[in-house]
């Protein structure tokens, strides 16, 4: 709790050039031990697939490598795309995370694909899925952590019972109404939706119907913050998320680069005007953005 706000980490696990995949795993752990120290809530792992530049597409493992890591934090999902995978798994893998660090596991769950049609279609995703089944499948799962069921056959062991909490994720309206209605908590991706952000809260506190989780709204936000002791400096560190929408929008690995005193020599006219209008959608993880050593660049 800072100053009263609590504050969280969203990390994507980013990759610099040439980097072993264990290697940037292993800076995401140090940087969940550092602010662990500073008093953060929480550090929440993201899943995307087939990214070049991004190690994060199996959430449960790097979580309960961080979670072996630090003491106090509470670890978790930003979040595991339901729609990818069967709520049983889903309610497994984080079952056990919870009975191996009890207490401290969240589960964050979002309905996007985290990668294109070619990538969902190796996932063995129906290609014709809509998130229209989001729902159904949200009700699955929570059957499988809560309490078991009279007659009920099917046990996610460990995991019944274990009511690991949920947070649905969003950039839209959907999840935001889904979470009020379920009475669950809401966090929105205003890093890359900003322009949602107060449609999708207006609504999740309208829709918001008290249950066993929550007795009022419980709402987050995750933003794209540039921590520098300077505004120069910070400008600088700002070209490392720069690039990486760059590279993005050029169709590269979306690795992390060093910082450049100007971006203005690298990006074409027409790439200009596109990161001037969508730079503040570029996904960022944090330790491309701050580091634990003050204006330190990245290695």
């Amino acid at each position: 709790m800072r100053n009263g706000l609590a504050v969280s980490v969203v990390d994507l696990v980013g990759l610099q050039p040439g980097e072993p995949a264990g290697r940037a795993i292993a800076r995401s752990v140090g940087l969940a031990q550092h602010v662990e120290q500073w008093g953060y809530e929480r550090y929440w792992l993201a899943e995307h697939h087939s990214i070049p530049g991004l190690a994060c597409s199996a959430t449960p493992f790097p979580i309960g490598h961080v979670a072996a890591a630090t003491k106090t934090i509470r670890v978790g999902s930003r979040g595991v795309m339901l729609p990818n995978h069967a709520p049983l798994v889903v309610a497994e893998q984080f079952g056990t995370l919870e009975a191996l660090y009890p207490g401290r596991i969240d589960l964050g769950l979002g309905r996007a694909p985290g990668g294109d049609q070619q990538t969902m279609r190796a996932l063995r995703r129906d290609l014709k899925q809509s998130g229209d089944d989001f729902p159904a499948l949200l009700d699955e799962l929570r059957a499988y952590l809560g309490p078991e069921r009279p007659g009920q056959v099917v046990r996610a062991i460990p995991g019944q019972g274990s009511n690991v909490p949920i947070t649905l994720l969003g950039s839209s309206v959907f999840s935001a109404q889904l979470a009020g209605m379920q009475g669950l908590p809401f966090a929105f991706a205003a890093h890359f939706a900003p322009e949602h952000l107060y449609a999708a809260a207006k609504l999740y506190r309208e829709e918001f119907r008290p249950s066993e989780v929550l007795r009022k709204p419980y709402f987050m936000v995750a933003v794209q913050v540039i921590v520098a002791e300077t505004d120069a400096a910070a400008r600088r560190l700002f070209t490392t998320p720069q690039q990486r929408f760059l590279r993005l929008i050029r169709n590269q690995p979306v690795e992390l680069l060093p910082p450049v005193d100007s971006v203005e020599l690298i990006w074409q006219d027409f790439e200009r005007a596109s990161g001037k209008e969508g730079i503040l959608q570029t996904r960022v993880d944090a330790s491309a953005c701050a580091s634990p050593n003050k204006g330190r660049e990245p290695d």
